[in-house]
């Protein structure tokens, strides 16, 4: 058998001659790190490929696509074109295969065209996947060198899904080693960097898909959550993200770390420039039935009610609630100005409409929360990813850090904690029950905050505590995991960038933790210049609808 090296080899090359040589394009210097706008300047893309590519709103794309004013295979050869730009200067792609999504697009255009109407709500439209969601015929490594040479015999149920609401998946995307990092690097393909900042992580895990769509390489992506893999990409490039609720969106046939931990499972969601992308997924992904095609996937409609706000006053009298701080870490000023930045364009909306409010979400102790779904992740996950390496022998990533060596001061997904016994993991999934509770009765209790009648209608919250971190420093993943413990479905909405002039660094001498004492020894304004600063809008268990809608309500008054 030969060495997890040669396989590595050999899987690069193949990758590299999957890419048309006419593609190639004339690298920046490496001391570019802002490389978001080389697609409109290498040359590579013509003037309308250029205008495709930079349609950010997705429902834009699906009525030229519907109606034949661009064809599926101009758009998905525009958007390769500029996906693989975006691979030579971020490093973001897996599996690359041209010509079959061209066929397939080739393929939407014939039944527009003999039918009169499009195959379906995604006609003709580029999806890119994260290396997890299987396409037949196609390796899916998911960052394993010991799953190279494994060729899917069928496509992953969203996949069928994607395939029958008449999309053209187009690309697969980089992720770290085991999916359980909030960065992404591995021993296969290497690390993705930010695009608006090379120096800076992309995220994790989805980070391929974060950096690709930061680069406008894709108009929608899919990327999977089970701590924050989903919302850290997005918020680390600028981007809407979405965390449904848990088997909302099919997972079955998909590949991933943990197979079998089903007490905090892994969520698919969509990522793209436009919240329209993420509402347009959700709707033709649910529309299509997935509960008869995956077993665990929940029986429940699109939910036009919940959309409409039917819980929440019908959307006229809101009260959303700002998370300032989760006990752990504090904000850096950056994600501190975007929260004072949302609260103040929501202020202003209500003072206009009366019909928007803002209050302070009570403390809580998210860290507790956080340490308790580590400890169910680290019952089982060490052995999964030894059992997983142990086919050709190549090591199990430790760190991050650019020179492989550990600062002592990065996430270790469970790593340092211990294994249980399954009565052990039993006790510690009560646990995590009964926090559940305790936070529904606070949720609750905010009817007296409120002044509409209701609980608080949304949180707002940070993303991370930091907007994005050098490589191997992404350290604290608590703002988003919490959400994950009580199933709640959150997204991502951008608000600004760094400016180092706005957010200086001021002094403090107490910590709420370690963690929030080496973030903020770490923070420089300069290091994080220009890199992209979002939250996340969150949601109670199955609202996954109502989420959007008030995120939208959110994002308006942003822009506004």
């Amino acid at each position: 058998m030969p060495t997890w090296q040669e396989l590595v080899a050999d899987k690069q090359q193949r990758q590299k001659a999957a890419i048309p040589k006419e593609w190639l394009i004339t690298l920046p210097p490496g001391s570019q790190l802002d490389v978001t706008n080389v697609p409109r300047t290498c040359g590579l893309l013509s003037s309308e490929e250029l205008e495709i590519t930079e349609t950010k709103d997705v429902a834009i794309l699906l009525d030229k696509l519907a109606s034949g004013a661009w064809s599926s295979v101009d758009v998905t050869r525009a958007y390769y074109k500029r996906a693989i730009v975006a691979q030579q200067v971020t490093n973001c792609l897996t599996e690359i295969f041209v010509e079959r999504a061209l066929a397939r697009a080739a393929e939407c255009d014939k039944y527009l065209k003999e039918n009169g109407k499009p195959i379906g709500p995604l006609h003709g439209l580029p999806i890119s996947l994260k290396d997890q969601v299987c396409l037949k015929g196609l390796e899916t490594t998911m960052g394993y060198v010991s799953w190279i040479g494994e060729y899917a015999e069928r496509d992953a149920t969203l996949a069928v899904i994607l395939y029958e609401a008449g999309a053209v998946p187009f690309v697969r995307t980089n992720v770290p080693q085991t999916l359980m990092w909030p960065e992404t690097f591995n021993n296969v393909f290497g690390r993705t960097v930010n695009p608006h900042n090379r120096n800076l992580t992309c995220g994790g895990s989805s980070g391929g898909e974060g950096a690709l769509i930061g680069m406008k390489g894709s108009p929608l992506g899919v990327g999977s959550d089970i701590g924050g893999s989903i919302r850290i990409p997005s918020a680390f490039n600028g981007l809407y993200g979405l965390r449904p609720s848990y088997n909302r969106i099919p997972y079955a046939g998909s590949r991933n770390s943990m197979e079998g931990q089903d007490s905090v499972p892994s969520v698919l969601g969509p990522i793209s420039n436009s919240l329209s992308g993420l509402r347009v997924f959700m709707k033709a992904v649910i529309g299509l039935k997935p509960w008869t095609k995956d077993p665990l996937a929940i029986r429940k409609t699109w939910d036009e009610e919940s959309y409409q706000l039917k819980e929440h006053g019908d959307g006229k009298d809101l009260c959303f609630a700002i998370l300032w701080d989760n006990g752990v870490t504090i904000p850096t000023p950056p994600i501190r100005r975007a929260l004072e930045m949302t609260k103040k364009a929501l202020e202003a909306q209500g003072i206009k409409s009366g019909n928007v409010g803002v209050v302070d979400w009570p403390a809580f102790d998210y860290g507790d929360l956080c340490l308790t779904l580590g400890q169910i992740w680290a019952s089982g996950s060490q052995g999964d990813y030894a059992a997983t390496v142990a086919k050709t022998g190549e090591p199990i990533i430790q760190t991050m850090a650019l020179d492989g060596v550990s600062s002592g001061n990065e996430w270790s997904s469970g790593a340092a904690l211990e294994s249980q016994s399954a009565y052990g993991l039993w006790q510690i999934q009560k646990k995590r029950a009964q926090i559940r509770k305790v936070h529904l009765d606070l949720w609750e209790s905010t009817g007296s905050l409120t002044g509409t009648g209701r609980p608080v209608d949304a949180i707002i919250a940070p993303v991370s505590p930091s907007a994005s971190a050098p490589h191997g420093m992404n350290r604290d993943a608590n703002y988003t995991m919490a959400w994950n413990g009580l199933d709640y479905p959150a997204c991502v909405f951008p608000v600004s960038k760094v400016d180092p002039t706005l957010d200086v660094k001021q002094p403090r001498d107490k910590f709420l933790s370690p963690t929030d004492e080496f973030i903020y020894n770490l923070y420089d304004p300069e290091v994080w210049k220009n890199a992209p600063t979002s939250l996340q809008l969150v949601g109670r268990t199955q609202e996954d609808e109502a989420v959007l809608a008030m995120t939208e309500i959110v994002d308006k008054a942003l822009k506004a």
